[in-house]
Formats: structure tokens, C-alpha cells, sequence
């Protein structure tokens, strides 16, 4: 049941997302405020990003939130000489080695599927830390899958 709401509150917080950054134009130059895993902006033509994508349990494969959130990315992206890392995370179950190959797997679906949208792929940084920074410390569902993750740091 955790999981089912965790997702639908991801899924909500994607959509609110765009819906904010389609809303008004007319807050330019202000910060909001900073939520979860979501990063603010002070530019008036983009909207507020969540810098992290989940992954289900032993997957690598982008779900449609994930797909969602990472074309905001790539429109940012796009044209753009920054350079972005992006971190690839496992949860606590799997051998260590494991963990940091499913991480690297991870990270490495959000670097091809940003290049297939336009972004230059020398700018994507990837590393793996597997299980090693966790983002929730139980070993249960609910902090499990907080854990499997790609985190998108500008």
C-alpha cells in the first residue's frame, strides 16, 4: 500500500510540476520554495525540476514518470554548455558489486535517454555509489524504494 501511494504522490508532484511551469510567467527572477527532491529555479522559462528519477526493484528501465521528468531535463538541457552529473543509486538488497553495476545501469538509461533527446552526452557525468548513500536508512519497502534512484546534479 506504501508503495502505491508513494507512487501516485510522485506522479502528482511530476504533473503539479509542469502544471506550475505552465501556469504564469510573471514570477520572474523569484525562487520558490524547495521541496523533497526538488530543485527551484529563478528563471522564468523553466519550470520547477525534481532532480530525482525511481527505478522499480532490480530494474533499470525508465518509467513513464521518469520519462516525463527527465524531458523537462533534457529541454533545459538542450543547447546548454553545463555540465550535469548523474548518480546512479541501488537499495540495501544485492551483493555490493551488484549494487554498484545496477547503479551504473541506472544512470547510464537516464544519460542515453537525455541524449536521445538533444543534450550532449560529453556534459553527462555518470557515476554509481550503489548502495552506498542511501537516501532512506530502513529495510523496509517504503525507504527500499526511496533508495533506487538517479539523482541529476547541475
Amino acid at each position: 500500500m506504501i508503495t502505491k501511494a508513494l507512487k501516485q504522490g510522485l506522479t502528482l508532484a511530476v504533473v503539479m510540476s509542469f502544471l506550475v511551469g505552465c501556469s504564469s510567467s510573471d514570477n520572474a527572477g523569484t525562487e520558490g520554495p524547495t521541496t523533497g527532491g526538488a530543485t527551484t529555479s529563478s528563471s522564468s522559462s523553466e519550470a520547477t525540476l525534481s532532480s530525482v528519477v525511481y527505478f522499480d526493484f532490480d530494474q533499470y528501465a525508465l518509467t513513464a514518470e521518469s520519462r516525463a521528468v527527465l524531458l523537462a531535463h533534457a529541454d533545459k538541457l538542450k543547447g546548454a554548455s553545463v555540465a550535469v552529473r548523474l548518480e546512479g543509486h541501488a537499495d540495501e538488497r544485492g551483493s555490493r558489486e551488484y549494487n554498484m553495476a545496477l547503479g551504473e545501469k541506472r544512470a547510464n538509461a537516464v544519460r542515453d535517454f537525455l541524449v536521445t533527446q538533444g543534450v550532449n552526452g560529453s556534459s553527462l557525468e555518470v557515476v554509481s555509489f550503489g548502495e552506498e548513500q542511501p537516501a532512506a536508512t530502513g529495510s523496509d519497502e517504503a525507504s527500499w524504494s526511496q533508495n533506487r534512484r538517479v539523482e541529476v546534479k547541475y
